[in-house]
């Protein structure tokens, strides 16, 4: 597929033309995204140079979508009093072969709390503003996707209203879907969620099923956080990954394989003690294991500072 129409697959084209589209994608290397945060992100933006450095990184680790932070931070928004930047450079992603998604949701924000009602307004809000700015922008200039990070299980309250958060992140999710439609943009949109979602059942307006469902249901796509140090066995990517690849391809949805690459108290979640050969290998493993199911969507790394960082410190792969 070339550059262009894959980008269009992912941006353009409707859920059930990015499953049709399925053969020409699974005949090349899988697909490789990365979460970019606000500091990286304003950086990109800011700097000309800084950008240009970026895209050659990118494209030199073949990467070839960049989740890019598109909210606050630090009393700024970019994307509403400097449109311009966002426009500019996702131009410059495009004419590269490459893709922009609006990263929405942080730490910094603490978004965990917009699946609380009394937040769901500013949820709305920060999401609103990609599609205003979509609106207003050409072609060439906008986002192909949304990548959310809201996540309910980093509330305090999680351990005793866990069905209760979980219930408010599919209506949020169900009420963010609604502001697309409404819009009449076909960007994909997709939360990312951790892998352990399709053990809990709930009853959802009616229907009770593992969650990880329930959000494949009401989105475009997911990018599983499926942070592993290793393909296969027991506790791997590969069958942390297994029901949720499953549903996805019966729902004719995309899943994205997330792995992380930085520094965390548990070993077994990141590749950080590894090397560059090693996360290869794995994810060469991973990619094997899935690569008959249409569902498959390739990989995203968490996330670009911490990749380069990891790098500079691991030894060159062969």
């Amino acid at each position: 597929m070339a550059k262009r129409a894959a980008r269009a697959a992912f941006g353009v084209f409707t859920a059930f033309t990015l499953w049709m589209s399925y053969p020409a994608f699974a005949a090349a290397a899988p697909e490789r995204a990365i979460w970019t945060w606000e500091q990286a992100s304003f950086a990109m933006l800011r700097d000309r140079a800084a950008g240009e450095d970026a895209i050659a990184f990118l494209r030199a680790k073949h990467i070839r979508t960049l989740y890019l932070y598109a909210d606050a931070y630090n009393g700024e928004n970019l994307l509403e009093t400097q449109p311009g930047l966002y426009r500019q450079f996702v131009a410059r992603l495009h004419r590269r072969g490459m893709r922009a998604y609006a990263l929405l949701g942080s730490a910094y924000l603490h978004t965990e709390a917009y699946v609380l009602p009394q937040h769901r307004a500013e949820a709305l809000a920060m999401f609103q503003r990609v599609l205003a700015y979509n609106a207003a922008a050409s072609d060439d200039e906008r986002f192909d996707g949304v990548n959310l990070d809201i996540e309910p299980h980093i509330l305090d309250q999680w351990p005793e209203q866990k069905m209760q958060l979980l219930r408010q992140f599919l209506d949020l999710g169900a009420a963010l879907m609604a502001l697309k439609q409404a819009s009449g943009q076909s960007l994909a949109v997709g939360p990312a969620i951790p892998f352990w979602l399709d053990g809990i059942e709930l009853d959802w307006h009616g229907a009770t099923r593992p969650v990880s469902e329930h959000v494949l249901g009401i989105y475009d796509y997911a990018a599983l956080m499926d942070y592993r140090d290793h393909a296969l066995g027991r506790d791997g990517i590969v069958s942390n990954a297994a029901d949720e690849m499953a549903s996805a391809e019966r729902m004719r949805k995309r899943l994205v394989i997330g792995i992380d690459v930085t520094p965390d108290e548990i070993q077994k979640v990141s590749f950080d003690h590894l090397a560059e050969a090693d996360l290869e290998h794995e994810l060469a493993l991973a990619a094997r294991a899935f690569r008959h199911n249409r569902a498959f969507a390739g990989f995203a790394i968490h996330h670009f500072r911490g990749y380069q960082q990891w790098l500079a410190r691991t030894p060159v792969s062969p």
